[in-house]
């Protein structure tokens, strides 16, 4: 079989905190001298039953590791790790979700924090070899307004390559709030030129996909797997032309599902649908990009199927025409 971490591909859903090295975590707890709960020291996937209280333990280890990150120092090593990380795994592509909102106290606003991100997206684009573009997302725990705000931050960023914002996102609980308070926000980062990736069909099944469809008209979808529960709407979705960032381990450890074999990745494959598998928070998770081309492999991808997802996740990029070209070339070259 062949080196799946040599397998060229673009990772399309990652988080800025969730990225995190748990090495860096610890270090940063030291200086700080916060204490860290067992459960983000073992180096075991954290696992939680797909409910709210679920979904508030996820949230509150998300929230122990996001309040060490309180400088520039901090931000700037935090996407250079993430992308040293992915070039390590054959990633050609990384489109980084952050919410500015979170380090800019720490900062002078979010203005700032964008810029710096944005700023060392460029540098690590540059250190590691990997195009870092950043998704700025909105989080469903905070008024629609505050993302109107962000969505006109990130239009004034907007752009294709590395350094530059290329998309607007909805993440957090995807059971908060009436997902169509947030169509105006879409509409600004539509109007500026953005690709649009709100997250849906995770926590919530068929019915929620269809009114973030409606209500957004994604891009991409974040996740998205719960689409294959109505096979009308997963055509829907593919006609459309809608990507979808799968994250399998991320799945299991919500509680989304039992085990990674009930991940439904060939029932989406199977309806045509262009998947980009993503790790979503391997602080939290333990399983890295590469690990989620191992989970297809152990559901019967065979290499033709896997360098078809690599395909998948290259295409899905918001990158240039030419770096699409020059990594899928790639992809033949470790298929043959």
């Amino acid at each position: 079989m062949r080196d799946l971490a040599a397998l060229p591909k673009a990772h399309l859903h990652l988080h800025f905190t969730g990225s995190m090295r748990l090495e860096t975590l610890v270090e940063l707890a030291s200086t700080t001298r916060t204490r860290l709960p067992a459960s983000l020291l073992d180096g075991d996937p954290l696992r939680v039953p797909a409910d709210r209280r679920g979904w508030f333990r996820f949230q509150r280890a998300y929230d122990t590791a996001r309040a060490l990150v309180r400088s520039e120092e901090t931000m700037r090593r935090l996407v250079l790790e993430a992308a040293l990380d992915d070039a390590s795994e054959g990633s050609r592509r990384l489109e980084l979700q952050v919410d500015p909102t979170s380090y800019a106290p720490y900062v002078g606003g979010i203005t700032p924090a964008l810029e710096i991100i944005l700023d060392a997206a460029a540098q690590a684009s540059v250190l590691s070899g990997v195009e870092v573009a950043i998704i700025v997302a909105a989080s469903r725990m905070r008024h629609p307004l505050d993302a109107r705000t962000l969505a006109r931050l990130a239009v004034r960023y907007a752009g294709q390559g590395p350094g530059e914002v290329v998309g607007f996102g909805l993440s957090n609980d995807e059971r908060a709030g009436d997902t169509a308070s947030w169509g105006p926000a879409f509409d600004i980062a539509r109007r500026g030129g953005l690709a649009l990736m709100p997250h849906g069909g995770e926590l919530l099944g068929p019915r929620h996909v269809r009114e973030v469809v409606s209500a957004l008209g994604p891009t991409r979808l974040g996740h998205g797997v719960r689409a294959s529960e109505d096979p009308a709407l997963l055509d829907q979705i593919v006609a459309a032309g809608i990507s979808l960032e799968v994250c399998p381990a991320s799945n299991v450890s919500l509680g989304v599902y039992r085990q990674a074999g009930d991940v439904p990745l060939a029932a989406l494959l199977e309806h045509g649908a262009q998947v980009a598998l993503g790790a979503d928070d391997p602080l939290l998770f333990a399983s890295r990009l590469t690990d989620q081309y191992e989970i297809a492999r152990s559901l019967g991808c065979d290499d033709r199927a896997l360098a078809d997802l690599a395909r998948g996740s290259i295409r899905a990029s918001l990158a240039s025409p030419a770096s699409k070209r020059a990594w899928l070339a790639q992809v033949e070259d470790w298929l043959a």
